[in-house]
């Protein structure tokens, strides 16, 4: 599908990629992945045209549909279906020839491809997308125009789902998807018919909806087969191969030179001396991959610890104005180490659940208790805004030290991530992650009790989401966090809320059961606390308990010996990866056999990868032959 071929990219005289090689085989799903500023985006320029490389080609197939969420979003009179369906422009067009063609024949051929292009089922298929993304029937019936940015973006990437190009590009499309969307847009994509080239940094997404990696790294492009996690263990063992090469041609190198730096001047092993140091000048040397490091997180401790409850809710509503409130029936604690993950739909309440929690709101009616001198911290993308794009990170910490010495500043710039130089870098300068890097610092600065944290992973690469993970483990506050990014939810709460139904209340599962719960059909909580995702699972889609009958002997069996042959293939599996290991240990081989080295790593990352698999269906397995007994 995508072929590129010794591709050099410069932007603004920086090389971005040099001479990079790589081909994208027919209807793969391909995660893109690199640190923030490689150059990612701008390869998906250079795919489209909008942008000329420096040296060498990409070839796509002959008449091949290219297609990515357009960079502006709509904002007319058209209704969404309308706008979504005009996406499939060969459709819009033979749509309009035949209201006018008179020709029986034209007419013919035009009703033959209508039906070739399964036309006639399209309002449907617009609208099942859109619904997935969060639009209910008369939000589709409504104009572009009605909705915000935010929601007209998934507009914008409806569309383009809908018109199913050849080669899709997407470009962070969580970045404006709740949760709920993001769930959704993994089904859709594991399902597409044709190749995607997809950059996001959500670890969930990239697992569940692609088949191959492509990796950005010291401006060359290598593709990796397999999802994320199989890449991650794969990319580790390599690294962890080329340092041992590294180490093993260090060694032998030293050896070389010691022999020739003694010898060199003696007759009788001037030869010998000779040949080594042809040896030193032949050896090809082996680089060490090199990762950058990430700055940490820092979020500052409370100075002094907050007795819980911290926040307590009773009977409280909360709104805008003198309307009826958005919220009710609020019956709420939390408490100085509280963990919480707020589940729910977009529009369903969260914002305004944490502008209530933050002070940013006031309760319409029942009583909201804090604790005394609670400082709260509050974090959301939408505040990248307020950011001074003329000042520096400098200016924008000094503003909140203004009694404190120029070192202590400094200080707190490297601490926020922006040390020597870079601390006098302008906003307006900037990458996102660094402004979200930046928003971060100032939010945390005086040491929060609760830290709310709306969005935070928007605009952060893997390794920093990593470091924002290892940051809230190791606060002592209460954290709430609102996130499409399952693996950050799953990494550092120990609790769900969902809004949902006028009202918040604890979830009854776990984000698999929300999972199952949102894929099911609309999110409904009609009585929060008390069993809530179940009762609301069971609500959607009818209860699901049925008679159960006891299995017979020969199905037991059948279990048992799956669970056998299981084990069996886990032992062979055990067996190649401990084969492989002493090969890959044997004195020299990596020096002797770079090459084949290195296709016994990625083979041992297969089998390693297989033998985990197997684990899973092992332990599946063997619950279903417990249960049986």
């Amino acid at each position: 599908m995508l072929s590129i071929n010794d591709l050099t990219v410069r932007v603004a005289g920086r090389v971005l990629i040099d001479k990079a090689s790589v081909a994208v085989p027919s209807n793969a799903r391909v995660g893109f992945l690199g640190r923030n500023g490689t150059g990612k985006t701008t390869l998906f320029k250079v795919i489209t045209g909008d942008y000329a490389a420096d040296e060498g080609t990409i070839t796509l197939p002959s008449r091949a549909r290219i297609g990515g969420v357009a960079q502006e979003a709509p904002g007319g009179p058209q209704s969404l279906i309308d706008f979504v369906l005009a996406a499939d422009k060969e459709r819009s067009r033979l749509m309009a020839e035949a209201e006018t063609a008179v020709d029986p024949n034209r007419i013919a051929e035009i009703q033959t491809r209508l039906v070739d292009i399964d036309a006639h089922s399209a309002p449907a298929r617009a609208a099942v997308i859109l619904a997935g993304l969060g639009f209910d029937a008369e939000a589709q019936r409504r104009p572009c125009s009605d909705f915000s940015g935010g929601w007209r973006m998934r507009v914008a990437l409806a569309a383009v789902l809908f018109a199913e190009p050849d080669l899709l590009l997407l470009d962070e499309p969580t970045n404006y998807l709740d949760l709920e969307g993001t769930l959704w847009l993994q089904d859709y994509l594991a399902a597409y018919p044709h190749s995607v080239l997809l950059i996001s940094h959500d670890r969930d997404l990239l697992d569940a909806s692609v088949e191959h990696i492509l990796h950005l790294d010291n401006q060359k492009l290598t593709l990796w087969r397999g999802s994320y996690t199989t890449f991650a263990r794969s990319r580790a063992i390599e690294i962890a191969v080329r340092e041992r090469q590294v180490k093993k041609q260090e060694e032998r190198r030293a050896s070389l030179q010691a022999f020739v730096d003694r010898f060199r001047a003696k007759a009788t092993k001037a030869r010998q001396a000779q040949s080594r140091l042809k040896m030193l000048e032949k050896m090809e040397t082996v680089s060490a991959i090199v990762e950058t490091e990430v700055a940490p997180f820092v979020i500052p401790p409370p100075e002094r610890k907050a007795s819980p409850p911290i926040i307590t809710l009773e009977g409280a509503s909360v709104g805008y104005g003198d309307d009826r409130p958005i919220l009710r029936k609020l019956d709420l604690r939390i408490d100085d180490d509280d963990r919480i993950g707020l589940l729910g739909a977009n529009g369903n309440g969260k914002s305004t659940f944490l502008k209530l929690i933050s002070d940013r709101l006031k309760p319409m009616a029942g009583r909201l208790v804090r604790a005394d001198k609670l400082k709260i911290a509050y974090f959301a993308q939408h505040q990248l805004d307020e950011l001074r794009p003329e000042e520096s990170v400098y200016q924008h910490l000094r503003r909140l030290m203004p009694a404190d010495g120029e070192a202590k500043v400094r200080a707190a710039c490297a601490r926020s991530g922006f040390s020597g130089e870079r601390s006098n870098t302008k906003v307006a300068a900037l990458s996102g992650g660094e402004k979200a890097r930046l928003l971060f610092a100032l939010a945390v600065f005086e040491g929060p009790h609760l830290l709310i944290l709306d969005e935070p992973t928007n605009h952060l690469d893997i390794d920093s989401r990593a470091a924002l993970v290892e940051a809230l483990n190791d606060y002592p506050g209460a954290v709430i966090i609102v996130s499409h990014d399952r693996y950050l939810l799953e990494a550092t709460v120990d609790r769900l809320w969902l809004v949902s139904g006028g009202t918040v209340g604890p979830f009854d599962g776990d984000l698999d059961d929300y999972r199952k719960l949102v894929l099911s059909g609309p999110v409904q909580q009609d009585k929060p606390g008390k069993g809530t995702g179940r009762s609301a699972e069971l609500a959607a889609g009818g209860s699901d308990v049925a008679e159960t009958r006891a299995p017979s002997r020969h199905e037991v069996k059948a279990i048992a010996r799956k669970v056998a042959e299981i084990e069996a293939a886990m032992q062979r599996l055990r067996d190649d990866i401990a084969k492989i290991d002493r090969i890959l240990a044997q004195p020299g081989y990596f020096q002797a056999q770079p090459a084949n080295a290195a296709e016994a790593a990625r083979v041992r990352a297969q089998r390693a990868q297989q033998l985990a698999e197997a684990e899973d269906a092992w332990l599946a397995a063997s619950a279903e032959l417990e249960a049986a007994g």
